[in-house]
C-alpha cells in the first residue's frame, strides 16, 4: 500500500541544503563524540570508577556500562521519534543535542570511586542513561532532516555525511585525547586529566545549538503539518502501517545488525585488542586509530554517492559478504603485526592448563563468589593476552611447550603476585609483556587492516540514512526508523564489547568474541537478501 508524501511547498537552495548538512553533521559529531569519549578513555574509567582487583573484571563492568546507555537508545527512539513525528525534526534533535552535552559533562565532576565508593560508578551508569536516551533520539533525527531536504538522485550522497560523522565523533574523540597527552603529564592525565575530555563537551554543546538554532523545518514535515496528515500516534502507527512490520523486522537484522556489529568491530574492537591482549602503547594505538578514522571518513561518502548509482542493497550485500571472509583474516593479521614477540611464542610454546573445574567467571567476585584455582590462572591467562589449550587431570598444572611451570602458593591467592608470576615464568620461555612500539613497517600494516576493516564497515553503513529514509512512510519516519535502528545498535552492536570480552574470558582465545559478529553479519546476509528492495533507490511511494 502506498502513501504518497504531501507536496513540498518550495524546494531549498543549494546554499540551504549546504548549511542542513553541515549543521547536522556538525551536531552528529558532538553527539557522537559525548558518547564515544567513554569508550575511548576506558581503561580510565575503569580505574576511577569500577576499580576491582581483576583486570578482566574491571574492564567487563566498564564495558557493561558502555553497554547501559545503548541498552536505554530504544526507549530515546521511541520517546524523541514521537516527538519529531509529532513536533517536528528540528526541535527534537535540539533537545537530543543538550541532554547529550550535560549528560557527558557530568562525567566529568564526578568524584572517583576512592572518594565516594558505590555512589561513584551508580552516577556514572545514570549518566550513560541519560546519554542513551539522547543518542537514541539524534541519529534519525539527523539523518531524516537531510534526507528530507536533498533531492531524491543525491539522498544517499548527502545523507553519507551522516554517516561520516558518526566516524567523526570518534575521531574527535581520540583528537581530544591525544591533545590532552601532549599537554599533560602522564601521571596528571591518569589523576585528572582524563576528566577534560568530558567538561570540554559543554563548549561543543554550545556551538551545536548556535548551528542547528540557525536551521528551518524539514520542508516534508512543514508539508504534512500544513495539510493536516502528521500522525496521530507515531509509535502505535509504525507497527500498525501496512507492511511496516517486515520493514522493521528487515531494518533491525538486514541492516542494522550488520552495520553496527561491523563497525564496533573495527574500531572499539579494534582499539581494545591492540591497548588490551597485545598490550600496544596507548599513544601509538591512538594514533593508529585516528588516522584510520579520518582517512576512512572518506569512504562514506564515496559509498553514499555510489547507492545513487547502484541502489542501497549492493553496497550492504558486498561488505557483509566481504566481512565475513576477512573478519578473523584481519584480526590475526593484527596480533602478528602489534606483538610479533607474543605471536611467536604463542605458536613455539603452547601453553597448556591441567586441572579439575577448570572454568573462569568473570563476573564471580562481583556476586560474592570465589574463582576456582584453575580459574584464576585462567584470568590470569586470558588478560594477559595468552592462548591456552586446557587439559583435563585430577590436580592444577601449568606447562609451556612441554615444561612444567611451578605454581607458587602466592599466586592463588594475590592477584597481583599470580599475575606477575605468571608473566615472569612465561617470559622466561619467550613470551613479551612489555608494551609495545611496533616498527614503523608494522604501523603501516596495521593501519591497512584497519582501513580495510573501515571499508567493510563504510559498504554497510554508507548508504543506511538514505535507506531507511526511503523504506518508510514520512508521517511515521522517524519513529519507523529510529526504533529498528536504536534496538540493534543499541543491542546488538553496544552490547558487542561486552558480549565479544565474556566469550574471551570464558574460551581463553583472544580472537572468539569476533565470533559474536561473524554469526550477527551471517544473519543479518540472509535478511538483507530476502527484504532489501534491488535496483536504483525509490522513494517509499514507489517503493510501498
Amino acid at each position: 500500500m502506498a502513501s504518497a508524501a504531501p507536496a513540498v511547498s518550495s524546494e531549498p537552495t543549494k546554499k540551504e541544503i549546504r548549511l542542513v548538512i553541515a549543521a547536522s553533521s556538525a551536531g552528529t559529531v558532538f553527539e557522537w563524540y559525548d558518547f564515544f569519549i567513554y569508550g575511548t578513555l576506558a581503561a580510565l574509567i575503569g580505574q576511577a570508577f569500577f576499580p576491582a582487583d581483576n583486570e578482566t573484571l574491571q574492564l567487563l563492568l566498564v564495558w557493561a556500562g558502555f553497554a547501559v546507555g545503548f541498552g536505554f537508545r530504544p526507549l530515546g527512539a521511541i520517546l524523541f521519534g514521537y516527538l519529531g513525528d509529532k513536533l517536528g525534526r528540528k526541535y527534537t534533535f535540539l533537545v537530543t543535542v543538550t541532554l547529550m552535552g550535560i549528560a557527558t559533562a557530568g562525567v566529568g565532576l564526578i568524584p572517583s570511586a576512592a572518594t565516594i565508593g558505590i555512589a561513584a560508578p551508580i552516577i556514572v551508569i545514570f549518566l550513560r542513561i541519560l546519554q542513551g536516551l539522547a543518542l537514541g533520539g539524534e541519529y534519525g533525527g539527523a539523518a531524516i532532516y537531510v534526507a528530507e531536504h536533498a533531492p531524491p538522485e543525491k539522498r544517499g550522497f548527502y545523507t553519507s555525511f551522516i554517516q561520516a560523522s558518526v566516524v567523526g565523533g570518534f575521531v574527535l574523540s581520540i583528537a581530544v585525547v591525544l591533545a590532552c597527552r601532549f599537554l599533560i603529564p602522564d601521571d596528571q592525565f591518569a589523576a585528572w586529566g582524563w576528566r577534560l575530555p568530558f567538561l570540554l563537551s559543554i563548549v561543543l554543546l554550545v556551538i551545536s545549538l548556535w548551528m542547528r538554532f540557525k536551521l528551518s523545518e524539514s520542508p516534508v514535515f512543514k508539508a504534512m503539518k500544513e495539510a493536516g496528515e502528521t500522525a496521530a500516534n507515531p509509535f502505535t502507527e509504525s507497527f500498525s502501517y501496512p507492511g511496516n512490520k517486515k520493514r522493521i523486522f528487515v531494518a533491525l537484522f538486514g541492516v542494522t545488525g550488520v552495520l553496527t556489529t561491523i563497525w564496533y568491530t573495527a574500531f572499539f574492537s579494534g582499539l581494545s585488542f591492540l591497548r588490551g591482549p597485545m598490550r600496544v602503547e596507548p599513544l601509538t594505538v591512538e594514533l593508529i586509530l585516528f588516522t584510520a578514522g579520518l582517512i576512512s571518513m572518506v569512504f562514506y561518502v564515496i559509498v553514499g554517492r555510489w547507492s545513487d548509482r547502484v541502489g542501497r542493497k549492493k553496497p550492504i550485500m558486498v561488505g557483509a559478504l566481504a566481512a565475513l571472509v576477512l573478519l578473523f583474516p584481519i584480526f590475526w593479521g593484527m596480533g602478528s603485526l602489534a606483538n610479533p614477540g607474543l605471536a611467536r611464542a604463542a605458536a613455539e610454546n603452547p601453553v597448556v592448563v591441567s586441572g579439575p573445574e577448570c572454568t573462569t567467571d568473570p563476573f564471580a567476585e562481583l556476586f560474592g563468589n570465589e574463582q576456582t584455582e584453575c580459574g584464576r590462572i585462567l584470568e590470569t591467562l586470558t588478560s594477559s593476552g595468552v592462548r591456552y589449550t586446557l587439559e583435563p587431570a585430577d590436580r592444577l598444572s601449568l606447562s609451556v611447550g612441554g615444561e612444567a611451570v611451578p605454581i607458587a602458593e602466592e599466586w592463588l591467592a594475590d592477584g597481583s603476585a599470580r599475575r606477575d608470576g605468571v608473566q615472569a615464568a612465561l617470559g622466561q620461555r619467550g613470551f613479551d609483556f612489555t608494551r609495545q612500539s611496533p616498527p614503523a613497517i608494522n604501523i603501516i600494516g596495521l593501519l591497512a587492516l584497519l582501513l580495510v576493516s573501515a571499508m567493510l564497515s563504510a559498504l554497510t553503513y554508507g548508504s543506511v540514512a538514505a535507506l531507511l529514509a526511503e523504506m518508510f512512510p514520512p508521517k511515521i519516519r522517524y519513529s519507523s526508523m529510529s526504533i529498528p535502528y536504536h534496538i540493534g545498535a543499541g543491542y546488538l552492536g553496544g552490547f558487542l564489547p561486552l558480549i565479544a570480552g565474556i566469550i574471551v574470558a570464558r574460551t581463553g582465545d583472544i580472537y572468539a568474541g569476533l565470533w559474536y559478529t561473524w554469526a550477527i553479519v551471517a544473519f543479518g546476509v540472509v535478511v538483507a537478501w530476502w527484504g532489501l528492495p534491488s535496483g536504483p533507490p525509490r522513494d517509499f511511494e514507489d517503493n510501498g
